[in-house]
C-alpha cells in the first residue's frame, strides 16, 4: 500500500499556559497542504523500516512509524512488513510531518488488513505519538487545543486559495522554541476572528512563536516581509518550526524569487 501523508500549517498559534505536565496548552487552527511525503508498506518475513530524501535523525525504533506498527501489532495479529518512507517535508519545520506519517500508517496498516479499528481507536493511538498526530486520522480543517491533541470542526474554507511555504533551512527544536514563551491567553476567540476575510487575519491572527524567534533569526522575519511584498493576503511561521507561509487569492510562482530555500507552492483544498 501507497499513501502520502501531508503537511499541515498553523493558521494562527496561541501558546495560554503550561500544564503541569510540562506541556502547554494552545489555540490554533490547523489545516492540511498538499506538500506531502510516501510512505509504502509491503508484506515482510520479518518487520523493517527505512528511509530515502531527507535524513531522519534517531534510530530505526525511535521512528514514529516504527512505534505506530509496533502499537497496532500489540493489539491486533498484524503480520511483519516493510515500511519504505521518501522524506520530503522538512524536519523541524512547523509542518507536522513526522506527526503526519505516523497518523497515515496507522490508517494504512488498518485499511491493508482490514484491522477495522475504529475511528475513536485509531484517534487514541495517534495521541499516544504525539501531540498533534490525531489531527491527522481525519486531516481535515480543525480548530485544536489542549496541546494540540484535542480539536473540534471549524468554519473555515480555504478551497481555491494558493499557498506558498518557504522553508530557509533552518531546524528549531520545540524546546528551543517554547525557552523563550510566556504563556497568555488570547484577548479574541481564533474561530471567530478567522471567519473574517483574509485580508483581516494580518492585524488579529498571530503566532506567538514569531515574538522570539524572529529576533533571533531575523531572516524568517525578512521571508514573512517578502511574502507580503509578493502579495500575500495573509502570511505567518508555522508552528514551532522554521516554514513561512503565505495565502494567495491567485497562483503564484515564487520558487525563483526564494532561491537556495525550499519552497512548495499550490492549491488549498
Amino acid at each position: 500500500m501507497l499513501v502520502f501523508p501531508n503537511a499541515k500549517i498553523n493558521i494562527g498559534l496561541n501558546i495560554v499556559e503550561k500544564r503541569p505536565d510540562g506541556y502547554h496548552n494552545i489555540e490554533s487552527c490547523f489545516y492540511p497542504v498538499g506538500w506531502s511525503d510516501a510512505l509504502e508498506i509491503t508484506l515482510e518475513e520479518r518487520f523493517s523500516f527505512e528511509s530515502d530524501g531527507i535524513a531522519i535523525p534517531g534510530s530505526v525504533s525511535d521512528n514514529l512509524c516504527t512505534k505506530a506498527y509496533q502499537m497496532i501489532a500489540a493489539d491486533y495479529p498484524l503480520p511483519p512488513v516493510k515500511m519504505h518512507l521518501l522524506k520530503s517535508i522538512p524536519i523541524g519545520a512547523g509542518l507536522g510531518g513526522g506527526s503526519a506519517d505516523a497518523a497515515f500508517a496507522i490508517k494504512a496498516l488498518n485499511e491493508q488488513f482490514d484491522l477495522k479499528i475504529s475511528f475513536e481507536k485509531q484517534l487514541a493511538y495517534a495521541r499516544r505519538l504525539g501531540s498533534d498526530c490525531a489531527f491527522f486520522i481525519p486531516n481535515k480543517p480543525a480548530y485544536c487545543f489542549e496541546k494540540g491533541d484535542l480539536f473540534e470542526d471549524i468554519e473555515l474554507n480555504l478551497k481555491g486559495k494558493w499557498i506558498v511555504l518557504v522553508n530557509p533551512g533552518l531546524h528549531i527544536s520545540t524546546v528551543e522554541a517554547y525557552s523563550g514563551i510566556v504563556p497568555k491567553h488570547g484577548g479574541h476567540d481564533l474561530r471567530h476572528v478567522l471567519k473574517e476575510p483574509i485580508a483581516n487575519w494580518k492585524f488579529q491572527v498571530k503566532n506567538d512563536f514569531e515574538a522570539t524567534l524572529f529576533p533571533k533569526y531575523p531572516l524568517l522575519a525578512e521571508i514573512k516581509e517578502a511574502l507580503y511584498e509578493q502579495g500575500a493576503s495573509y502570511a505567518a511561521m508555522s508552528g514551532s518550526g522554521s516554514t513561512l507561509f503565505g495565502i494567495f487569492e491567485q497562483e503564484k510562482d515564487l520558487e525563483k524569487h526564494f532561491t537556495g530555500y525550499t519552497v512548495w507552492q499550490g492549491p488549498l483544498d
